[in-house]
């Protein structure tokens, strides 16, 4: 685990606008830029708190960690197994049952037929799920989509944890199961990124913190540093806000 890494260097992700002349699907040749010149390293040990208003770029991030959104500009390197909590459907079929969808999620996370098979007991206890999972996903609430896939991204043990929030789907019974399930794959990871409002939690968990606005890095660095001066930005941000409001 000592090899353990995860490093961005000068990453830009920029998607195309949609739309042109007013045609679906037509692609502009204007983009969007969502992150731009986001560079950082983490090793062993390192839980990474990202902070940031709505559209700050924050889950944008965790998917370039996570390989989803390519980067245009720069890259993202990584040694070591990674798992993403954020994404329900993510490697999903809605209409293939439970069950299929567990070997289609093994799948995209590496895992053999044989492996992913050993897991369902465990996947099943957790879930709760019973009958549910010989039906179609389709069929599910989109709190029992992120149950099963909790469920199953959780039953191994990851080397690199990517988080999008805290678990905030299901029962008050299986919330508790789901964080306390959480708070050991933390301890028991080698690197963390978390994505968090929760200020408190971050502060717990993380020892680093990342400020994001607008798709930049704004702050970085110990956990405690950055929530104090982020805490200062936002009673800033208010009180200008304050300031513009009519007399």
């Amino acid at each position: 685990m000592s090899k353990l890494f995860l490093e961005a260097d000068n990453v830009l992700v920029s998607y195309p606008h949609r739309g042109v002349g007013g045609l679906r699907g037509v692609l502009s040749p204007e983009t969007t830029v969502a992150l731009e010149s986001i560079s950082f390293r983490l090793e062993v040990g390192d839980r990474l708190g990202l902070l940031g208003r709505n559209g700050s770029g924050k889950s944008t991030l965790l998917k370039t960690l996570a390989g989803i959104y390519p980067p245009r500009v720069g890259r993202v390197t990584h040694r070591g197994a990674i798992g993403a909590v954020f994404n329900a459907s993510l490697g999903f079929m809605p209409n293939a049952t439970g069950y299929e969808n567990i070997f289609m999620r093994g799948a995209y996370m590496g895992l053999s037929v044989a492996q992913t098979r050993d897991l369902i007991p465990y996947i099943e206890e957790f879930s709760e799920l019973g009958e549910w999972l010989d039906r179609p996903l389709a069929s599910y609430s989109s709190g029992m989509a992120l149950r099963l896939a909790f469920s199953i991204t959780t039953s191994v043990a990851n080397e690199i944890l990517l988080l999008d929030e805290w678990l905030g789907a299901g029962d008050a019974a299986f919330l508790v199961k789901a964080r306390e399930r959480m708070h050991d794959m933390i301890e028991r990871t080698g690197i963390l990124v978390l994505a968090t409002h929760n200020l408190q939690l971050m502060s717990q968990v993380c020892n680093k913190a990342m400020v994001l606005d607008k798709g930049r890095i704004l702050e970085v660095g110990p956990v405690d540093d950055v929530l104090k001066r982020y805490k200062e930005l936002v009673a800033q941000r208010r009180t200008d806000l304050l300031g513009e409001l009519p007399k």
